[in-house]
C-alpha cells in the first residue's frame, strides 16, 4: 500500500496545517470531556481560604465535592500569586504557565537541532500533542505536572551538557511541590552524581522548611495526617488511576503488602535499566525511565499525570522507532480506558481498563537506552580531560537519523516522538479526579 503523498510546497503545507488545526479544535471542543479547570479551582479555593478568610489550606473543599488540596504546603506557597487574581484571570494564568512549560519541555527534548524541524513539522507536532489525553487533561484541569516535568528535564539538560553545577535545583523544587518527583533524587544517587543529589535534597528540605515556617499547623497536619489518607485524593479503583495500585484495586486486592512487593520489583527493574542508561551517557532515557517508574509506583496516577511519558516517546522516535512510538501514543489519545468506567471486571476489563498502565510498564521494560559504554566517550567529569556527555535530545545512536522520515507519522515523530494519525474515542466520565 502506497503511503499518502504529503504537500511539498509551503502553500500546500500551510493549508494542511490549517485543516489539521481546525479538526483538532473541533475534536477538543466537542469529543473529550472538558474538565472545567477542576484542579485549578482546588488550588484557587485553598489559597483564597488561607489568605483572605483565615482558614487552613487543607480545610477547603470544592463546593458539592469532597475534594480539597492534597499537595505539600510548599505547593500552596508557590501558588500564592493566585490570591489577588479573579477566577478568569487565574484560568488565563494557568494556560499561559502550562504553555510556557510545554515550550520548555519540547525545546529540551528536541535538543540543539530543534530549528531544523522548521515550522511545518512543529505545527504537525503541536496538532498531535493537542490530542494527547494526558496533555489535554493537564490544560483542562489546570494541573501542575507539566511545570514539574519542565523543572526536572531542566536538570537533565544541565547534566547532559556538562553544566551540572546547578543540577538538582529543579528536581528539589518539583519534589517539594509534589512527592512523586523525589524518585529523580534516587536517579541522581544511582548515577553517583552526589553533588546534584545533595543539591536536590537540600532544596527540597529548604522549601519544605519554608512552608513549615509560613504555616506550622498546615505542615503538621499534612505530614502527620493528610499524607497518609489516600481517601482525600480519590478512590484507588477509579479507572483514571493508572498506577499499579489502581490495577490491584480494580482487581479487588487491597493488600498493601502485595502492592509493596510489586512496587519493589518495579523499582529493581527501574534501577537496572536506568543504571544502563546512565552508563551509556543517555540522560534523556534515564529521566524518561524514571518518569515511567514514578507513574507506576505512585499510589495514585491519574491519566493527566502521564505527561511524564512524553520523554519516552521522544526517546523512541529518536532511536529509530517512530512507528511503535506513534502506535502507543495514538492509544494514549483515545481515552479508551473510560470504556470500563462502570465495570472493569473480566479479562477485557483487566486488559482494557489498565491499558495505560501496560503502556507505561512496557516503556519501562523496553525503552532504548543508547549505546554501550564501549561505543561512547566517558561521561564528562572535567572539561579539560573528557568530552561532555551527549545532549539529552541526541544521544549517539546509530539509528538516530531514521526518525526523520518524510511520512506523516515520521515527520511528527521526528520532532517530538508523537504521531498525528489518531482515532479518539469519547470519554464517558464526568467525575473529577480530585487529584490536585
Amino acid at each position: 500500500m502506497t503511503a499518502p503523498t504529503l504537500p511539498r510546497t509551503d502553500r500546500g503545507r500551510a493549508l494542511l496545517v490549517l485543516v489539521l488545526a481546525a479538526a483538532v479544535t473541533v475534536f477538543t471542543a466537542t469529543v473529550p470531556l472538558l474538565r472545567d479547570f477542576f484542579d485549578l479551582r482546588v488550588y484557587y479555593g485553598a489559597v483564597h481560604t488561607w489568605v483572605h478568610h483565615g482558614g487552613r489550606i487543607y480545610d477547603y473543599r470544592v463546593p458539592g465535592t469532597a475534594y480539597g488540596f492534597t499537595y505539600p504546603p510548599f505547593a500552596a506557597l508557590v501558588m500564592l500569586p493566585l490570591a489577588p487574581m479573579g477566577r478568569h484571570t487565574a484560568i488565563v494564568a494557568s494556560l499561559l504557565v502550562n504553555l510556557a512549560a510545554l515550550a520548555v519541555v519540547l525545546r529540551i527534548l528536541a535538543g540543539p537541532g530543534w530549528r531544523r524541524h522548521g515550522w511545518y513539522r512543529w505545527s504537525l507536532a503541536l496538532c498531535a500533542l493537542a490530542l494527547f489525553e494526558p496533555l489535554r487533561d493537564t490544560f483542562s484541569f489546570g494541573q501542575v505536572n507539566l511545570v514539574l516535568l519542565a523543572l526536572v528535564l531542566g536538570d537533565s539538560w544541565l547534566l547532559s551538557t556538562g553544566r551540572g553545577r546547578w543540577a538538582g535545583v529543579g528536581i528539589g523544587l518539583a519534589a517539594a511541590v509534589k512527592l512523586t518527583p523525589a524518585l529523580f533524587i534516587g536517579l541522581l544517587l544511582l548515577a553517583r552524581r552526589w553533588r546534584a543529589a545533595g543539591v536536590a535534597t537540600a532544596v527540597a528540605l529548604a522549601a519544605t522548611g519554608l512552608a513549615a515556617w509560613a504555616d506550622p499547623r498546615a505542615s503538621r497536619f499534612y505530614w502527620t495526617e493528610a499524607l497518609w489518607d489516600t481517601g482525600r485524593v480519590g478512590r484507588l479503583d477509579y479507572v483514571s488511576n493508572q498506577s499499579l495500585q489502581g490495577v490491584l484495586a480494580r482487581l479487588g486486592e487491597p493488600d498493601r503488602a502485595l502492592w509493596a512487593a510489586v512496587v519493589l520489583l518495579v523499582l529493581c527493574g527501574w534501577a537496572w535499566r536506568a543504571g544502563r542508561a546512565v552508563a551509556a551517557g543517555d540522560w534523556t532515557a534515564a529521566f524518561a525511565l524514571t518518569g515511567a517508574a514514578a507513574c507506576l509506583v505512585s499510589p495514585i496516577t491519574w491519566v493527566h499525570h502521564l505527561v511524564w511519558l512524553l520523554p519516552s516517546f521522544a526517546v523512541l522516535a529518536r532511536a529509530g522507532h517512530p512507528r511503535p512510538a506513534g502506535a502507543l501514543y495514538a492509544v494514549l489519545c483515545t481515552s479508551v480506558v473510560w470504556l470500563w468506567f462502570d465495570d472493569s471486571s473480566g479479562i477485557d476489563g483487566f486488559l482494557g481498563s489498565n491499558i495505560y498502565t501496560w503502556i507505561t510498564l512496557g516503556l519501562l521494560l523496553a525503552l532504548p537506552t543508547g549505546q554501550p559504554r564501549s561505543d561512547r566517550p566517558p561521561l564528562a567529569r572535567s572539561p579539560s580531560h573528557t568530552a561532555p556527555a551527549p545532549s539529552p535530545a541526541r544521544p549517539a545512536t546509530a539509528a538516530g537519523d531514521q526518525s526523520e522520515s518524510s511520512s506523516g507519522t515520521g515527520e511528527v515523530a521526528a520532532a517530538t516522538g508523537v504521531a498525528a494519525d489518531l482515532d479518539p474515542v469519547r470519554s464517558p466520565s464526568s467525575e473529577p479526579t480530585g487529584s490536585t
